[in-house]
C-alpha cells in the first residue's frame, strides 16, 4: 500500500460526475494525457474492432444500441501460436466518452507494448464501448439506459469467450476502469464476483450517496423544457452527467420523454429519488458485497494526488481494511486525467500479470 501520511479532505461535489471534468474543458469529450516513453524493442500487439450484440441492453427506453462498439488487443505472437490461451482484461472508460476515444487518452496501442516488454505476460485487453445518449451508462442496470451492467460481467465475457483464445475462468478474468469505468470496476465487482478475479479500479467516481445540498435546482428547468431524449445533446455538461446518473439510477419507464425520475421536483428534493441513487453508491452498497470481495485474488485503487476523488478512493480503501480485505490503495502524482496512461502501462497490465492465473 502507497498512502501518504496527510489526512484526507472532504470535498463537495458540485455534480454526480464532477470529478469526470477535473483538468478538462468539459466541452470536450477526450482530454489530453501524458504519453509514456516509446520502450525500444517493443513487439506490436494487434487491434480488433468488433460489435457485440448485449442480448441485456436489447429493448432500453433511450434506445441505445444493443450492437455496441468493442476494441480488442491481442497480445504479441497471438496469431502465431493457435495453441495457447491467455486471461482476458476488460478495460471500462469513463464518462462522456467512448472506446475510441479511451485508447487515446491510455495510449494504446503503445502502453500495451510497452507494458509487455517490461515484463508483463501476455494477455488479451477489451474495451467495450458503453456511452449512452446521455454519454455514459453509468454500467448499471436500468430499463431506461439497459442492462449494461450484465453486459459487461455475462453478454460480453461469453462473446469474447466463444471467439477469442481465451482462459475461461474467474481466476483469469481482470476488470479495470477510469473514472466511471472505476465505478463500474467497483460496482460490477461487489456483485459479479463469480466472474472475475481481480479488480483495478482507476480514480473511480460516484462511490458515495449523493449530498442534497450538491443539487442543482436549474436542471428541473432544463429539462422540462425537451421533447426528446436527443435534444438533451444540447445542454451543459454538467446537467448531461445527472441526466446520465438519474438514467441509470431512477429510470421510470412512465415519465417520458427521458423516462427518468430526478432528484429534486418542483424546486423540491426528492428524497425517495435520493435513496435510489444511494442504493448504487458502492459506499453504501459494499457491506452486503463482502463475501464477495474476499474472493479476490487482488484488488487495487488508485488516484492522483490533485483528483477531488482521493477522498471517496481513500473510503473505499477504509472500508475495505476495515473488513480485512487486501487491497493495495496509491495516490499518486497527478490530476484526475494527467498520468493515467503511464498508470495503465507501469501499474494496470502488471498488476493483472502478477494475479490473474495463466496457462503456462
Amino acid at each position: 500500500m502507497t498512502l501518504p501520511k496527510t489526512g484526507f479532505r472532504r470535498s463537495t461535489m458540485t455534480a454526480v460526475l464532477v470529478g469526470v471534468a477535473l483538468a478538462t474543458n468539459p466541452s470536450v469529450a477526450q482530454v489530453d494525457t501524458n504519453a509514456t516513453p516509446a520502450v525500444v524493442g517493443a513487439k506490436l500487439v494487434t487491434i480488433e474492432r468488433i460489435k457485440v450484440h448485449g442480448a441485456s441492453i436489447v429493448g432500453n427506453l433511450e434506445g441505445n444500441a444493443a450492437d455496441r462498439d468493442v476494441i480488442v488487443i491481442l497480445p504479441p505472437g497471438y496469431a502465431a501460436d493457435r495453441k495457447r490461451r491467455y486471461p482476458v482484461v476488460y478495460a471500462l472508460h469513463g464518462y462522456s466518452i467512448g472506446a475510441a476515444q479511451w485508447i487515446g487518452e491510455i495510449h494504446v496501442p503503445q502502453t500495451v507494448e510497452g507494458a509487455f516488454a517490461k515484463g508483463a505476460r501476455p494477455m488479451i485487453l477489451v474495451l467495450p464501448d458503453a456511452k449512452t445518449v446521455h454519454n455514459g451508462s453509468m454500467y448499471s442496470s436500468s430499463v431506461t439506459t439497459g442492462d449494461f451492467e450484465t453486459f459487461v460481467a455475462r453478454d460480453l465475457i461469453a462473446y469474447i469467450d466463444a471467439h477469442y483464445r481465451t482462459i475461461a475462468r474467474r481466476e483469469s478474468r481482470g476488470l479495470a476502469g477510469h473514472s466511471m469505468g472505476g465505478y463500474g470496476t467497483t460496482r460490477i465487482g461487489l456483485k459479479h464476483a463469480d466472474m472475475f478475479g481481480a479488480l483495478y479500479m482507476m480514480s473511480p467516481c460516484c462511490l458515495s450517496p449523493r449530498d442534497a445540498k450538491a443539487l442543482d435546482p436549474a436542471i428541473e428547468d432544463s429539462v422540462r423544457a425537451l421533447r426528446s431524449a436527443g435534444d438533451a445533446a444540447t445542454l451543459s455538461w454538467g446537467t448531461r452527467a445527472q441526466l446520465a446518473s438519474a438514467a441509470a439510477w431512477s429510470p421510470d419507464p412512465a415519465a417520458p420523454p427521458l423516462f427518468l425520475d430526478l432528484p429534486i421536483k418542483n424546486g423540491v428534493v426528492q428524497p425517495d429519488v435520493l435513496a435510489r441513487w444511494a442504493a448504487n453508491a458502492p459506499l453504501a452498497m459494499l457491506d452486503q458485497y463482502v463475501g464477495n470481495l474476499r474472493r479476490y485474488r487482488a484488488i487495487a485503487i488508485d488516484v492522483g494526488d490533485k483528483d477531488d476523488l482521493k477522498d471517496d478512493a481513500a473510503r473505499l480503501h477504509a472500508a475495505l481494511d476495515r473488513y480485512g480485505i487486501a487491497n493495495n490503495f496509491t495516490i499518486y502524482p497527478g490530476t484526475h486525467t494527467s498520468n493515467v496512461a503511464l498508470r495503465f502501462q507501469d501499474h494496470v497490465v502488471p498488476f493483472f500479470s502478477q494475479h490473474l492465473v495463466f496457462d503456462r
